[in-house]
């Protein structure tokens, strides 16, 4: 059954960028203007269109529902379908579909773990962009929060379940100094979108690598954005169905030299994500941790500002011998400490290594007096 749009708010929710990307990636280039606002595209074998280039036109809306018609007698497919297509036409768009019915519906609980699980998979991939590592804070990435928060939830697909999310828009590109064919100058929205590319597909061979029995498989993927947060998310979103498939489509305003991709995991991947996410959310440095203790070793390295300790001190209930590099100030203070024999506070980022504790970012927070009470460290 062939289906007209003529919904004045749908039709103009279509973008001028979009109507354009369309056309060039169907065919049509370029050929003049035409009058004050619109163009006029042509192509080979297809019918000449007027393609406008602003949505301050008192017929805009009519404009693109004869655009609608011509692009869809052209590809053969109803204008529903072309409709859809320009909607997302300037916007990366990942689908996640879950196979548990097949009439395409799925449980209430099932359902809103979906949604979640899809918008955890997102934020950990947009944690990752700058600074990849093994576990993230989420909601301390500001940039991140805000760029899931300008995300959609597109239009379901027919068939088995499936939801759509929609970046926010992603403009043509612009002439560059440097031709970069990496795109890693691409809007924000459009690197997000890469990066859960690769870290999905990292994951998904991790997982491979790690059945085969290759026990770092996931640490060797962490710099291509999988991390604790991301395997979690995977398992709440794969868990409750037999296989789930990622796909990503890239907006038609800025085209990817990587074609679209699927990515399909099955329900016997989640335990064993799950135990890569516990695993590196176990080895993944404890931020800002305060420890108290008695300086026992230390290294000075030369003509270098900076020297090297070992804490004597407690974790988890446990003595535990932590090494820390302190700057040239804090290494003098501690110095003095060791021969005083009075504890010290240090706080930084505990990491465990193997069998080794050490503190990153190590700042001497103060000296502990006799009488128990903190001295200033400066």
């Amino acid at each position: 059954m062939q289906v007209s749009i003529r919904d004045q708010d749908a039709l103009s929710a279509i973008s001028p960028v979009a109507l354009s990307a369309y056309a060039r990636t169907a065919g049509w280039s370029l050929h003049e203007s035409y009058r004050e606002h619109s163009d006029i595209y042509i192509g080979d074998t297809l019918p000449e269109i007027i393609v406008p280039r602003t949505t301050r036109l008192g017929d805009y809306a009519s404009a693109v529902a004869a655009l609608i018609e011509t692009f869809a007698q052209v590809s053969d497919q109803d204008e529903l379908t072309v409709y859809r297509s320009l909607v997302t036409a300037d916007r990366d768009v990942i689908r996640i579909r879950a196979a548990e019915s097949d009439d395409g519906s799925l449980s209430l609980n099932h359902g809103v773990d979906l949604v979640e699980g899809a918008r955890n998979i997102v934020l950990a991939s947009a944690c990752s962009l700058h600074d990849p590592r093994t576990v993230y804070r989420p909601k301390a990435n500001r940039e991140a929060v805000e760029l899931v928060g300008q995300m959609r939830l597109g239009q379901t697909d027919q068939g088995s379940f499936a939801i759509s999310l929609l970046t926010p828009i992603i403009p043509p590109p612009m002439p560059a100094l440097f031709e970069d064919q990496d795109d890693h100058n691409a809007p924000i929205a459009r690197r997000m979108t890469a990066r859960l590319v690769e870290a999905l597909a990292a994951a998904r061979q991790a997982s491979e690598r790690a059945v085969s029995g290759n026990s770092n498989a996931f640490d060797e993927v962490v710099t291509s954005g999988v991390s604790a947060n991301l395997c979690e998310a995977l398992v709440q979103t794969i868990e409750p169905f037999h296989a789930l498939d990622i796909g990503v489509s890239w907006a038609r305003t800025r085209p990817n030299r990587i074609p679209g991709i699927v990515i399909r995991f099955s329900q016997a991947d989640a335990a064993l994500l799950g135990e890569a996410a516990r695993s590196l959310r176990e080895r993944a440095p404890k931020p800002d941790e305060c420890l108290h203790g008695y300086v026992r070793i230390l290294k000075g390295d030369g003509e270098n500002l900076d020297g090297t300790i070992r804490l004597t001190t407690k974790i988890d209930g446990q003595q535990q011998s932590v090494e820390a590099v302190l700057e040239q100030a804090d290494y003098e203070i501690s110095v003095q400490a060791h021969r005083d024999r009075v504890p010290v506070v240090l706080k930084g980022d505990l990491e465990r290594a193997g069998q080794r504790w050490r503190l990153l970012n190590a700042r001497l927070e103060g000296v502990l007096r006799d009488d128990g009470q903190e001295a200033e460290d400066g």
